[in-house]
């Protein structure tokens, strides 16, 4: 499942862009990969974070995983229903189960993330 209206990142993350927000969050794939999410410690409002900067950290029963930024910018908000419910991830990837949000965040960025096609090739292992 990928979305066409979002941009991507090989480690998996994406982009929603929002008026002047970007929202992100980690794809099916990877929640998929991660299995059951059992916490999310997500930013705090007003980071400013850089590309590819660690923002927060996914725990799983597999694993603990680092979610990256797609985009500069200042994490504008962040989603609290996470907190009692971080399997929203599981059930809604590109929904419910968003992360953050970034405003404002670096435009010119967007151009240097994947697009829905791009990253659909990259999660079937072909480049």
């Amino acid at each position: 499942m990928v979305p066409k209206d979002l941009k991507y990142t090989k480690e998996h993350e994406w982009v929603r862009i929002e008026g002047a927000e970007a929202v992100v969050g980690i794809t099916d794939h990877a929640q998929k990969a991660l299995g059951d999410i059992t916490y999310v410690e997500l930013p705090r409002a007003g980071r400013n974070v850089a590309p590819h900067e660690s923002v927060c950290v996914v725990e799983s029963v597999k694993a603990a995983s680092d979610v990256f930024a797609p985009l500069g910018g200042t994490v504008a908000a962040v989603n609290p229903a996470l907190e009692d419910a971080p399997e929203q991830i599981n059930r809604s990837p590109y929904g419910e189960g968003w992360l953050y949000r970034l405003q404002p965040f670096d435009a010119a960025g967007i151009a240097a993330l994947m697009t829905p096609e791009a990253y659909a090739a990259h999660i079937a292992g072909k480049k």
